[in-house]
Order: C-alpha cells, then sequence, then structure tokens
C-alpha cells in the first residue's frame, strides 16, 4: 500500500525533504528553538500563543534530590527538553487515593516518586534527547480532553499537526492516541492519523500507526471521517504565527486543543514526520512546490491560500469514505403526510436533540389532527421523574394506543420550565434525497423559528456539518 501510494501521490521522501527544505529554509540557530522545547515555549508565549503552562524544571542531579514533590498537582506530564518522537514522555492522572507519593498512570499502573526521579535521571543523562546529550526534565500541566474527541481518543489529549511552508498552512493531521500507543498521540507508538479537509477542518482518511489505512476505532464502529476539528480557524492562525515567530521555513506545529483553554501549541518540529502523507492520500511535495515563491503579507492571507489549493472537495470524498450524506444544520425537508399529501419546509438539525419534534399545526396540516384532539384527553401522571420515564411512557401507550388514532407511543420531556408528555407519531420524510421513518412528538412551536427539529435517531444516515 504504501508503494502504490507514493507512486501515485508523488509522495516526499526524508531524503528530499531534507535537501530541498530543511537545509535551505531552516537555519541551524532557528533548528535549535525548535528542539529546545523550553526555549520554544517561552518564545510563542512572549509572542501571545498559548503553550501548555509550565510547573517546574529540573536541570540538575542536585536539583532532583532537593525536589519538593508536594509542590505537584494531582495531574502532570514530564517531559525531557530535547526528546524527540514522544521519547521520555510520562504522563500521570491523579494521586492514588492515600498515597500521596503515588500516581496513576494511563494504563491504570501507579509510579512512585523513586520511579519518577529514575525517570527524571534518564532524562538528564540524555538516554531521550537529539545525540544523546546531557537533559533538562521539565514538568507541564496535564491538558484536559475536549468533549468532541471523548469518543475517539484512548486516555491521552489528541493534537493536530500542521505543516506550514512560506506561511501557507499546507497539510494537516488529527493524531488520537490509542491503547497500543499508551494513550499518547505518537504514530510510531501505534497511534492512529487522519488526514483534514484544508477548508474545512474536516477528517478524511485515517491510517493506523505507520500507514495501515483503516475506516473506524479498531473494535468499534465509529468512524473516523467527517470528524468536525473545533477551533479550525484558529488552529491554522497559530500554525502560521509559530512559524513567523520561529524563523523556520518549513515545519510541523503541534497543537492541542485543551477543554477550558481552546488551543494551545505543544512544540514545533523542524524535521516533522511524513506519515502525514499518507493521512492525506496525497503527497506533499507538489503542495509545496505549488506555494513556493508566493508572495504571502500577512497571516490571514497564508491561510486563505493554503483552504483554497489544499481543501474545498471534502463533501463528496466524506460522503464516498463514510456512505453517509453531508448536511448543514439547517435543510430543507420535505414531510409526507397520511393521504401521500407533501410538505416542504425548513428544518433545524439538532445532534442535542434526542428525538424528533414538530409543531402541532403543522402536524394537523399532514393530517394527523385526531392525533392532537385525542391525545388532549390523556392526564399526565403527578410524579413525573428520571427514573419512571419508561414505566410512564408504557402505561400511557398501553391505555391509549386504541382509543387515539395514529399514536405511536409517549415521549416524557424534561426541560428548564419541568416535565411534559407528547404523543409521538410516525412521519416519513425526504432530506437530501434521502428518505427517513421518523417518530415525532408533537408539540407547539409556533412561536420558534422552525417548525420541525430532527433529533440524533433520526441523523444515523447523516453526517452534520454545522457551517454547512
Amino acid at each position: 500500500m504504501l508503494d502504490f501510494i507514493r507512486k501515485s501521490h508523488g509522495l516526499l521522501g526524508m531524503n528530499a525533504r531534507n535537501l530541498e527544505y530543511i537545509r535551505p529554509l531552516n537555519r541551524k540557530k532557528n533548528r535549535e528553538l525548535a528542539d529546545n522545547k523550553l526555549l520554544c515555549k517561552r518564545t510563542l508565549k512572549k509572542a501571545g500563543l498559548g503553550v501548555p503552562k509550565l510547573i517546574a524544571c529540573i536541570r540538575t542531579h542536585d536539583e532532583l534530590e532537593s525536589f519538593d514533590w508536594t509542590t505537584l498537582p494531582g495531574s502532570f506530564a514530564l517531559k525531557p527538553n530535547r526528546g524527540f518522537g514522544g521519547e521520555g514522555i510520562l504522563v500521570v492522572y491523579a494521586r492514588k487515593k492515600g498515597r500521596p507519593d503515588t500516581w496513576i498512570k494511563a494504563d491504570g499502573s501507579t509510579i512512585a516518586i523513586d520511579d519518577i526521579k529514575t525517570h527524571i535521571r534518564n532524562i538528564l543523562d540524555g538516554s531521550f534527547s537529539l545525540a544523546n546529550i546531557p537533559d533538562i526534565a521539565f514538568f507541564e500541566e496535564r491538558l484536559t480532553l475536549l468533549k468532541t474527541f471523548k469518543p475517539y481518543a484512548y486516555k491521552g489529549i489528541p493534537d493536530i499537526r500542521v505543516i506550514v511552508f512560506n506561511r501557507v498552512p499546507v497539510m494537516a493531521m488529527l493524531r488520537l492516541p490509542t491503547q497500543a500507543s499508551s494513550g499518547k498521540a505518537n504514530l510510531q507508538q501505534g497511534a492512529i492519523g487522519v488526514g483534514i479537509d484544508m477548508a474545512t477542518g474536516t477528517t478524511t482518511t485515517a491510517i493506523l500507526g505507520k500507514g495501515h489505512i483503516i475506516e473506524y476505532i479498531p473494535g468499534t464502529r465509529l468512524a473516523l471521517s467527517g470528524i468536525k476539528i473545533p477551533y479550525w480557524k484558529e488552529v491554522l492562525k497559530m500554525s502560521v504565527v509559530a512559524q513567523e515567530v520561529s524563523g523556520l521555513g518549513f515545519l510541523g506545529a503541534d497543537i492541542a486543543i485543551d477543554r477550558e483553554r481552546g488551543p494551545v501549541i505543544l512544540e514545533l518540529n523542524a524535521r516533522p514526520g511524513l506519515s502525514i502523507q499518507l493521512a492525506n492520500l496525497s503527497g506533499l511535495k507538489d503542495r509545496l512546490k505549488r506555494v513556493s515563491g508566493l508572495k504571502i503579507k500577512t497571516t490571514e492571507r497564508g491561510i486563505r491560500v493554503g483552504q483554497n489549493l489544499f481543501g474545498g472537495e471534502i463533501e463528496e470524498a466524506v460522503e464516498e469514505l463514510s456512505g453517509k450524506r453531508v448536511i448543514g444544520s439547517v435543510e430543507k425537508v420535505k414531510l409526507i403526510g397520511k393521504d401521500g399529501k407533501e410538505i416542504e419546509v425548513e428544518a433545524k438539525i439538532d445532534t442535542g436533540a434526542d428525538s424528533t419534534s414538530i409543531d402541532t399545526e403543522l402536524a394537523r396540516e399532514l393530517g394527523f389532527g385526531s392525533a392532537v384532539e385525542g391525545f388532549k384527553s390523556v392526564i399526565a401522571p403527578e410524579d413525573i421523574s428520571p427514573e419512571r420515564e419508561s414505566e410512564i411512557k408504557k402505561t400511557l401507550f398501553e391505555k391509549h394506543k386504541d382509543s387515539i388514532p395514529d399514536l405511536a407511543g409517549i415521549s416524557v420531556v424534561f426541560s428548564s420550565h419541568g416535565a411534559s408528555i407528547r404523543p409521538v407519531i410516525k412521519i416519513p420524510f425526504i432530506m437530501d434525497e434521502t428518505e427517513v421513518l421518523a417518530s415525532c412528538n408533537i408539540t407547539d412551536r409556533s412561536s420558534l423559528n422552525y417548525p420541525i427539529i430532527i433529533g440524533r435517531k433520526n441523523l444515523g444516515r447523516f453526517l452534520v456539518d454545522v457551517t454547512k
């Protein structure tokens, strides 16, 4: 597979990359900035770019012996200053209850102070650094997982690698930690890499480890294509500004999205790996040539060029890969009522809602007036609680299913205004040339913008792009 992709897409090889881009464009002092994580962190922070908070540094064996371990928080990341390829990074998630000198790692195992001290000694001795030179160990905050990525990431924090050349973001990849990678977003250690459409920030093709193409999270039916990257424009802007600040002509910016702080730059790479080409099914060399020599005067211009040149055809690709239609947050739907009556309306697509709701008057127009009128005689129980929801729905439906025409079920809805019961009817609708038979609860939506909202239960055959 790798050889096929290399031939058909003109992948840039390691030697070609070094000769054509890294050596002439990344001067020694700028490469040293990227290689020195602490210096890079200070430089980026001074430029106003978000970086993980630094907790403490240990530069010598004497500092290690005198270090006050009570200053460490419950969770943190321990890193070598000149580490390479993700080696030497230790992430802990919490202190073990009742054991202030012991922490819990991603795999559930524990690590004590003596173990951490041994790891730091290895860092200081240069075991994980480029050229094995003596190094510095530092603790920084452990970022918190964004809700969007929670179903896709094992234990650790995903990150986004963006390749920037000539102030233009030319290629990007989402890296997802797996059990095989021990919760680290590192492809060499078994993480998942997913290509990203530059225009929309939506994922496309995925690879596992060093190049095996996959469609789903291993062991699940969770599709990897069609994930919308939050803060996409900001991620691109940070990448381009990082290139300007660092002085590197060609770089890979690794950016994570913290639940509280938003995007932060983890590190810059003067020699980014080339698996990103496989994840995008596209050669990097051709993209670099297309922007070489362009006069890019502003950050915003560079972002627009990257998005225009290397994106925009995502919808067809995602539909082909996932077998699902891509829809927006508002769509025209054709509702098919009793006796075949058709009414076209605009519907709100709401992934936050569990089920589909239709306006009372629209239900009447579609021929379900008898269900609306018949349900008026249904008396709601005094005690409606989440614990009794299933019991209430079953009891009321069994009692009224034969007396109320077209009644397909009972819906119990909890909101800030309290709890209520609603009748449920079956209505077919056509959206984006796809027919769906929906169970719709009926409610008064006359004061709302849309006469129908379509919830998750009826969106299984679609992918929702909120920017569309």
